[in-house]
């Protein structure tokens, strides 16, 4: 059975107050948890943004938990200083941590002013990144010339045990290139027909026999109505599709993209129900397709009494 985790969003709520909800999750009955990374909310009713690696060392120490943090290396993020950063937290909290490499968007990388390449580029960024975080984490001197600079860069305060290096990715095709390097696969989904073939292609790719974590997004109230709403207004830039997740820079801009979303399109990105017995079927449902982790995404404002709900009534039926 997959660990069941909780996520939390950085872009929806301030850096202690997230401290609080872990907490929570942790006394809850949560295994594990997930961090989202960003410089930029990605509307403005969402309204905040905290760092996530200064959070993250907070986290670790406050609660027993096991974490993993999805980023993207190669422009705000120099691939030796998120090896040291990854390695820092894993030599303190040992085996506590997974890292997730993507290839970015420009909502969140565009800040440092590099030019913002095409998909087919970042990729091959995000490989040539990758493999020196993994030379970093295996105790070598690196210094390399390419798509990014290293000059005699090395790790002088390692984890016994380097934590995974997953990769990130939300369509086959990305899927496929990630399996080449990554010792995993991170998704984000909410429906089993559509998770399957990244699957597959990860497998394909290279990842056969390597763990699966998915990240997946709902929204609970005990009122139908409200859980619609929040699921609305807090994710409806979140629910447009294709390039322009990957190539707007501005939270303006994604509320310009999501004008039209109504909220019943948001049953197509996010799983709305007060009904907690219609959540745990659905979790069960992904658990299915063999992840090792399902990091749960409560979309909705109301934290903690997400946390309390699904500890009592949709945790225990999912450990039957």
């Amino acid at each position: 059975m997959a660990r069941i985790g909780y996520h939390a969003s950085h872009e929806q709520h301030a850096p202690s107050a997230l401290l609080r909800y872990v907490r929570a999750a942790e006394a809850a009955g949560f295994a594990c948890a997930m961090s989202s990374e960003h410089f930029k909310p990605w509307s403005r009713v969402q309204g905040h943004s905290g760092h996530a690696w200064s959070w993250l060392g907070a986290a670790m120490a406050a609660t027993g938990l096991p974490f993993g943090i999805i980023t993207a290396p190669g422009y705000r993020h120099h691939p030796a200083v998120l090896a040291q950063s990854a390695a820092t937290l894993s030599e303190m909290f040992p085996e506590r941590l997974w890292l997730a490499l993507g290839s970015g968007q420009r909502l969140n990388e565009d800040i440092t002013g590099l030019p913002w390449p095409d998909k087919a580029e970042r990729n091959a960024r995000l490989a040539e990144c990758a493999g020196i975080v993994r030379a970093l984490f295996e105790g070598e001197s690196v210094t390399h010339r390419g798509r990014v600079t290293v000059v005699d860069a090395r790790l002088y305060s390692r984890p016994h045990k380097a934590p995974l290096l997953l990769g990130g990715a939300v369509t086959a095709a990305s899927a496929r290139a990630v399996g080449a390097w990554a010792d995993g696969l991170v998704t984000v989904g909410i429906e089993p027909d559509k998770l399957r073939p990244v699957i597959e292609a990860f497998r394909e790719g290279g990842g056969e026999g390597k763990p699966v974590f998915l990240q997946t997004k709902v929204c609970w109230d005990p009122d139908p109505a409200r859980a619609l709403a929040e699921a609305h207004a807090q994710w409806a830039s979140n629910a447009i599709e294709g390039d322009v997740n990957w190539e707007l820079r501005r939270p303006e801009e994604f509320e310009t993209a999501a004008r039209f979303v109504r909220p019943e399109d948001m049953h197509a990105c996010v799983r709305i129900s007060h009904d907690l017995g219609q959540h745990a079927a659905w979790l069960d449902d992904l658990a299915a397709l063999g992840f090792a982790e399902i990091i749960v995404h409560q979309v909705g404002a109301s934290q903690e009494a997400f946390i309390e709900a699904f500890g009592q009534r949709v945790l225990p039926q999912l450990a039957l």
